[in-house]
C-alpha cells in the first residue's frame, strides 16, 4: 500500500479499563508510554467515546492527526457492534466506526478485542509465521478468542460463551471470575484446563496463545495446564489489543 501511515493509535476498550498508545506499524511496538483511564461505569457509548477522546489527548503531540484502531469486547462486523456481554446494551447494532469517526474527526476502525490481539500476535508475536490453526485466548473480564489460520483471521469467534453448567464458561474460568471468588491460582488453573481441553476437542489447534492481563504472570497458572498443542503466552502481553487495533489502518 503506498503512502501507508507509519504510525497509528490503538485504543483497547476493556471491562474495567481503557488503554491507548501510539504504535509503530512497521515494528508492531508502542511508541512512548501507554495511557489508561478506568472504563466508565455502565460503559455507555457516549461515556466511552468521551474517555477515548481523553486518552487521545493524553497521548499528546505524538498522536496528532493519526488514524485510530479501536478494539472492543463485542462481535464487530463492518464497524457495527453486534453484542454486549460486558458493556451497555446500547452498543448492540451501533455503527461505532461512524460515531467515533465523526466525534474524533479521524479514520476509525473498530474490531473485536481478542481478534485485535490475535492479529498482533500473528503479525509481530507468538504466532508469527505459524502454520495451521492458532487460537488466541484473552483472559480478563471475560474470555475472548481469535482464530488465525495460516495467519489469516477468522473473525468474531466467541469461545467465552461456550456453555458450562447453563451459563457462559467465562463466568467460570475468566480472570475476573478468579478475582471475584478469590480463587487460588492452582484451582483457577484447573478450571482453565477444562476450558482448554474442550477447545482442543472441538477445534484441534496447532498453537494456543494466552493473552490478557494475566499473561504477565504465566508461572502462576500455565504449568497446571496440559494441551496437545503448544500453549504459550502472548509476546505483547496486555498490549496486544492496542497493537492489533492500530494495525487495522493498513487493511
Amino acid at each position: 500500500m503506498t503512502n501507508a501511515p507509519a504510525r497509528a493509535i490503538g485504543i483497547d476498550i476493556g471491562g474495567t479499563g481503557m488503554k491507548a498508545g501510539v504504535v509503530d506499524l512497521a515494528e508492531g511496538a508502542l511508541v512512548g508510554d501507554r495511557v489508561r483511564i478506568p472504563t466508565p461505569e455502565g460503559a455507555l457509548p457516549r461515556d466511552v467515546l468521551e474517555t477515548a477522546r481523553q486518552l487521545v489527548e493524553l497521548l499528546g503531540d505524538d498522536a496528532r492527526d493519526l488514524p485510530i484502531g479501536v478494539c472492543f469486547p463485542a462481535i464487530v462486523k463492518d464497524g457495527i457492534t453486534l453484542s454486549a456481554a460486558n458493556v451497555s446494551v446500547e452498543w448492540i447494532g451501533l455503527d461505532a466506526d461512524d460515531l467515533f469517526g465523526k466525534a474524533l474527526g479521524r479514520d476509525i476502525h473498530f474490531v473485536n478485542d481478542a481478534d485485535a490481539a490475535g492479529l498482533a500476535e500473528a503479525k509481530f508475536g507468538a504466532a508469527r509465521d505459524q502454520a495451521g490453526l492458532t487460537i488466541m485466548t484473552t483472559l480478563g473480564t471475560g474470555i475472548g478468542s481469535a482464530f488465525l489460520y495460516n495467519g489469516v483471521l477468522v473473525p468474531n469467534t466467541e469461545l467465552g460463551h461456550l456453555q458450562w453448567d447453563g451459563e457462559s464458561i467465562e463466568r467460570y474460568a475468566s480472570a475476573s471470575a478468579r478475582e471475584r471468588g478469590d480463587i487460588p491460582w492452582d484451582e483457577w488453573s484447573a478450571r482453565l484446563q477444562k476450558f482448554f481441553a474442550h477447545v482442543e476437542f472441538l477445534f484441534s489447534p496447532d498453537l494456543i496463545v494466552v493473552g490478557g492481563g494475566v499473561s504477565k504472570n504465566p508461572e502462576k497458572f500455565l504449568p497446571g495446564i496440559e494441551t496437545r498443542a503448544p500453549i504459550v503466552t502472548a509476546v505483547h502481553r496486555n498490549n496486544s489489543g492496542i497493537i492489533g487495533a492500530a494495525s487495522l489502518v493498513l487493511t
